[in-house]
């Protein structure tokens, strides 16, 4: 019976823990499925399990000692993350994906630039809700997009965006 139990506590585990793994390949549809190439792109794909990153990003915020609390509660409201860096990227890649996402209905809601780098800020809505959220930070050669799952108001992006350019 002790076999079984740890049999199982390992399969537990690895079914776990199988989220954590970081990939060479997109995971994000525009670059996984649109056969594009991308000449020379270098793809690094998380798949940020929620279970162990809402402890942590909750944790980190109360230590700021800010009024980060809005933030917080937004945090709860996430149910899926995922983020993609792409290293030799270009800016033809990144507005091919502008048009995709204007494609499939994202609007974009803010641009913020700091020290030479801009974060775009695009959601999808149906009605009041906001189902996902696209943040996409551009430099130079680096790419980064997060792609955030959840349930979301317009006042709770609003406060995010608030918080990002209060700092």
């Amino acid at each position: 019976m002790k076999i079984f139990k740890n049999i199982f506590l390992i399969v537990c585990t690895m079914f776990l823990m199988q989220s954590c793994i970081v990939s060479g390949r997109p995971n994000m549809a525009y670059f996984s499925d649109s056969g594009n190439d991308f000449k020379g792109a270098r793809f690094t794909s998380i798949n940020v399990p929620m279970f162990l990153a809402k402890p942590v990003i909750k944790k980190a915020l109360r230590e700021d000692g800010k009024d980060n609390e809005e933030i917080i509660q937004m945090i709860r409201k996430i149910s899926k993350i995922k983020v993609l860096t792409v290293e030799n990227g270009d800016r033809t890649m990144l507005k091919d994906f502008a048009n995709y996402l204007n494609d499939n209905n994202y609007e974009d809601w803010a641009t913020i630039k700091h020290d030479g780098d801009n974060v775009n800020i695009r959601v999808k809505q149906k009605g009041d809700e906001i189902k996902n959220m696209l943040i996409t930070v551009n430099s130079d050669k680096e790419l980064v997009f997060v792609d955030v799952k959840g349930s979301f108001t317009a006042d709770d992006i609003s406060k995010m965006i608030a918080s990002a350019t209060d700092k």
